[in-house]
């Protein structure tokens, strides 16, 4: 299993988890400094909420304060998200797609153009283009999926090395691996990205079900058709054991929303001895007076410095700075849940 990976702003130790600052920020009020301190390696933002400022020529790692690798997600999700979810809101083809965004203004998106604003923001890892489904869409919306999928990849494999040509030092270019819960259909997409190259691959797709059952044989089987030499990014898995799980799988790069949305509506994680680790809701009045810390086992600023008393209350106020204590900590929860994983290493 890779140990590390080499990224033009930084060596990316690995397993590791990037969050999700998807509009260049992460919610819960922290900044750099704080992503800095809880040990966080890298960011994920996304190429479509930012393809104005990438039209500014803006440098996004000078324009967060952030020195560290970032990856910008291709806008495949939002395929999902914006016209397979709703049909009225736009279409897909096989050049691309075309949706109304938030101002209800029709946008034309495809693959170079994918490229040309990842690109364009700086990002370390870049990821191609990819035609997002649910696992149980029929067999016919899979299988054009992963032909587009693909399509789609050798497009953005093209604009990639005619942008990067003359770079001396490159971001990386990943892959999407779809095909929803057909097996045949995921080691087609398999053999065909490997077939075009790339820098590493990823899981792509919902990784539960309509039920919120976590797809543990799909991914596993995703996970053997990448060769061990190529990181394997299990794209939207954030939940503490999914990421144990996925790790015994192979995989080793994980990014959610989780740690941060959890902070914001109370919900903390917490290691209990043995590295064991449970969730608590700072809802709950029992916690009112305590002045314990968050976790004793944790080296985060707020564990350090504040109770779970002080929490409750500041929450129980509405505070901002309930948001980022509760943020921070979560964060270093993930980050050290990292450094044990690293350990398993041999």
């Amino acid at each position: 299993m890779l140990k590390t990976l080499n990224t033009k702003s930084g060596i990316i130790s690995l397993p590791t988890f990037f969050p999700d600052a998807t509009r260049a920020v992460l919610k819960g009020g922290v900044d750099s400094r704080d992503l800095d301190n809880c040990k966080i390696e890298g960011l994920v933002i996304n190429t479509l909420h930012l393809v104005d400022l990438a039209k500014t020529g803006s440098d996004m790692h000078k324009f967060m304060s952030w020195s560290k690798p970032f990856i910008t997600d291709s806008g495949g999700f939002q395929v999902l998200s914006l016209i397979h979810n709703r049909k009225n809101n736009g279409e897909i083809n096989d050049k691309g797609l075309i949706f109304l965004d938030e101002n209800k203004q029709k946008v034309h998106f495809n693959a170079e153009k994918s490229i040309q604003t990842q690109i364009s923001l700086g990002a370390d890892i870049l990821i191609c283009l990819d035609d997002c489904t649910k696992p149980d869409a029929p067999l016919k919306s899979q299988e054009e999926s992963v032909q587009r999928t693909i399509t789609w990849a050798n497009r953005c494999k093209d604009e990639f090395i005619k942008l990067t040509k003359d770079m001396e030092e490159k971001p990386l270019l990943f892959a999407v691996i779809q095909g929803g819960n057909e097996k045949a259909l995921r080691k087609k997409c398999a053999q065909e990205l490997l077939k075009i190259g790339f820098d590493g691959y990823c899981y792509g797709g919902w990784p539960v079900d309509e039920t919120k059952t976590f797809l543990t044989e799909i991914l596993n089987f995703t996970a053997s058709l990448i060769p061990d030499n190529f990181p394997k990014y299990a794209m939207g898995v954030g939940k503490p054991q999914d990421i144990v799980n996925c790790f015994k799988m192979g995989y080793n790069m994980f990014d959610c929303v989780i740690p941060t949305r959890e902070a914001r509506h109370k919900k903390l994680y917490r290691f209990t001895e043995n590295n064991l680790y449970e969730t608590i809701s700072l809802q709950k009045a029992v916690f009112k007076n305590s002045t314990e810390p968050v976790s004793k086992y944790c080296d985060c600023l707020t564990c350090q410095n504040y109770s779970l008393g002080y929490l409750y209350h500041l929450f129980k106020i509405n505070d901002l700075l309930a948001f980022r204590l509760a943020t921070i900590h979560n964060l270093r929860f993930y980050s050290r849940l990292m450094e044990i994983l690293k350990d398993q290493i041999n």
